[in-house]
This record gives C-alpha cells, structure tokens and sequence, in this order.
C-alpha cells in the first residue's frame, strides 16, 4: 500500500470523527429548540454516539482481526451512511438519539481499522510519524466541518448538517470500495473465540505501556470532548455569537490542532515520542488552567475561551497521534483488540463528561472551564508521569 493511500485512508477514516460530532454542532441549540428539548436531553445525541463508539470498537476489534479490516470497512460504512440519512429524517429526538447510537457504533469500526491498518504496516515510532500524517488530514477536516456546519445550519436548519455528515460517509465508502486493499498479512483464526479473546484482553490491559498511553488519550480527549459538548451553548447563548461565527472559532480551534500535528513529527524525529508528550503536556496545562482561572474570575469574553482553546487544542495535537500509536505498538499479533481497547478507555471517559456536562451548564463559562483544567491538569501528569516511564522502551527514549 503507497503511502499516500495510507495518509488519505487514516485522515477519511479518522476525519470521520469530527465530521460526525463537529459538523452538527452549530446546529444543536437549534435542533434544542426545535424540538422543545432541555440541554441536558439534546446533549444525549453526543452522549449515546459515543458511548456506542466506545461499545462498538469492543465489538469491531476481534472482528477485525479475524476478518481483515477492508471487509468490516464496506460493512460499517455502509452502516454509518444509512444511519446519518435516519438522522437527517429523525421525526423526533428520541429517534435522532436512536440514529446517532447506530451512527457511533458505525464509526467506531473506522476508526478501530484505522488504527490498526497503521500498526499492520508500521513500527510504532514510524506508526507515530505516519499517524501524524493522517491527523494533520484529520486536521483539515475538523478545520471544514463546524464551518461548514455553521454556514448550512444558517442558511438550510438543522437538518442539513446531517445530510452532510450522510454524503461525507458515502464518500468513506465510496474511497474504500475502490482504492484501499487489505492490510492484515495474517488474519487471526482465534481471534473471535472466547478464551484466546479473554487472554488477549487480559495481555494488553496489563501491559503497563498500554495503559500509559490509553490514560494519555483518554485525559486529553476529555478535555476536548467538553469543548464539544459545551462549547456551542458557551460561544452561541452565553456570549452571543451566531451559528457561522462559532463555526470559525471551533474551526479556529482545529487549526491549532492541526499546527499541533506538524510539531508532533518534527519532535518526534529529534526527542522521540515520550519528549514530544513531554513537551504538548504544557500546552494541555497552560489550556486548561487559563480556561479555568478567567472563568473563575469572571471574564465572559470570547477571547478567554478561544485563546486557553487553542492551547488545548495544540497540545491535543501531539498526544492524539503519539497516544494512539503507542497503545498498539506492543502488539503487531493484536493491533485490532490493543485499538479496541484504547478507544473504549478513551469513549467512555467521554460519555462520563457528556452526562456531566448535559446538566451542569448554568448560562456562564464556568461549567467548560472547570472541566477543561481538570483535564488539562490531568493530562499533564499523565504525559510527565506514566508515559515517561512506560511510554517507550528504555534504549529508545531520547531527551
């Protein structure tokens, strides 16, 4: 497979993520309305995707394995691209919720095979490199979607930017079906029975490299998925911009992130992926505590969400691809289940923040910057602490 294949297949894949939660986004105060909803029952059309994308990679891991993952990409894209069409159509929010937890059970398969495509054709510190790649792809996407979310929620309602998340995943199909070949040399006949499965399970959760790194990706992402969840009342109701313009400053928020991945590459070749996260963990903290202190103090402007938002984001940047290659790197035999595993550490952590932050807002911006220094604090220790320890074998570490 050329590498630029892999570049395009981990950024559609991994860019469905954000397509999924990012595009929808400046819609939802409006589809809260439409349906007559509270915050807290509009928030469980992100709640029940991602629990269900923490479920289904537990599901999509072992199959992957054992059938290969270009298979369980034409099944699960298929998938998803008919549940964004249902949620286009959603009569009500209870089947909107009912479409959006197919969804995330769909897309956790995508992201699962990315994942493991990169350690069925990598090491983990080139992996590393080349995950970067795809999540500067990721990047670009995550830049497009809220402003593109923005512009359609403005001009055609809610509606629209779930159509557009339906043609982005039949697109995902469409790419697959036709230019990306199997990347699994060895498809693993055992790897759906219970007992080699219990045993693979039990391996990779007690690998202390693995669970340095799952902690690594579930801190980060916390913080993350409470800017998406919140930030859309914080920028729209409490400090009064349109759905276009928040679209621009969540977007702006993907372009730190992206500026995030470009560093990552570059300190991975010169410090090596325990001194990258070294380095990112400050920009999580410096995010999070700024967000928290000019919350606390009262500040109500754009700036001092956006500004502790961009610190965040960059630090995310660098973790994100660096986390997510390390977890998987100690099992070449395993890449699907170690993948499946991450993922529902780091989904769940996120469903927890997304009922938290269903009922916590309180018409200021309190509520996003509170949990995002608990975060950024979080994340800090984690990458000074347990990844410099268990990240990376001892002969590979660098300064």
């Amino acid at each position: 497979m050329s590498p630029a294949v892999v570049a395009v297949a981990l950024a559609l894949l991994m860019g469905l993520q954000p397509v999924t939660t990012d595009l929808y986004l400046p819609a939802l105060p409006r589809l809260t309305r439409a349906f007559e909803a509270s915050t807290a029952q509009s928030q469980l059309t992100m709640s029940a995707l991602i629990l269900a994308f923490g479920m289904g990679q537990l599901f999509w891991g072992p199959v992957a394995d054992r059938f290969g993952r270009r298979p369980v990409l034409l099944l699960s894209l298929s998938l998803y691209t008919a549940a964004s069409l249902g949620a286009t159509l959603a009569p009500a929010l209870a089947w909107l919720v009912l479409w959006r937890t197919v969804q995330g059970a769909a897309l956790a398969a995508a992201v699962v095979c990315a994942r493991a495509m990169v350690r069925d054709l990598y090491e983990p510190s080139e992996g590393a490199h080349v995950m970067s790649k795809g999540m500067s792809g990721l990047g670009l996407i995550a830049i497009a979607s809220p402003m593109l979310g923005g512009t359609l929620a403005a001009t055609l309602g809610w509606r629209a930017p779930l159509g557009a998340v339906a043609a982005i995943g039949a697109i995902a199909l469409l790419f697959v079906a036709r230019q990306l070949p199997e990347s699994l040399a060895h498809r693993n006949p055992q790897a759906l029975r219970l007992k080699p499965l219990a045993a693979a399970v039990r391996e990779v959760l007690g690998h202390r490299t693995f669970r340095a790194w799952s902690a690594l990706v579930a801190c980060t992402y916390g913080g993350l998925f409470a800017i998406l969840a919140l930030s859309s009342f914080v920028y729209i109701e409490v400090l009064g911009l349109t759905p276009g313009q928040y679209g621009v400053a969540l977007a702006s928020g993907s372009v730190a992130y992206l500026l995030g991945t470009f560093f990552c590459r570059r300190w991975l070749l010169r410090h090596g992926l325990d001194g990258a996260v070294r380095r990112g963990a400050g920009f999580s903290l410096a995010g999070g505590l700024s967000m928290a202190g000019l919350a606390l103090a009262g500040v109500q402007e754009v700036w001092a969400v956006l500004l502790p938002q961009w610190l965040y984001a960059f630090g995310h940047g660098i973790h994100q691809p660096c986390g997510q290659a390390g977890a998987v790197g100690p099992f070449p035999r395993m890449a699907g289940v170690a993948s499946a595993l991450n993922g529902f550490v780091l989904a769940s952590t996120a469903f927890v923040v997304g009922l938290w932050v269903g009922h916590a807002m309180d018409g200021t911006t309190r509520p996003l910057g509170l949990v995002l220094g608990v975060f950024g604090i979080a994340t800090a220790t984690v990458g000074w602490t347990l990844v410099q320890r268990h990240g990376v074998p001892a002969r590979a570490r660098t300064a």
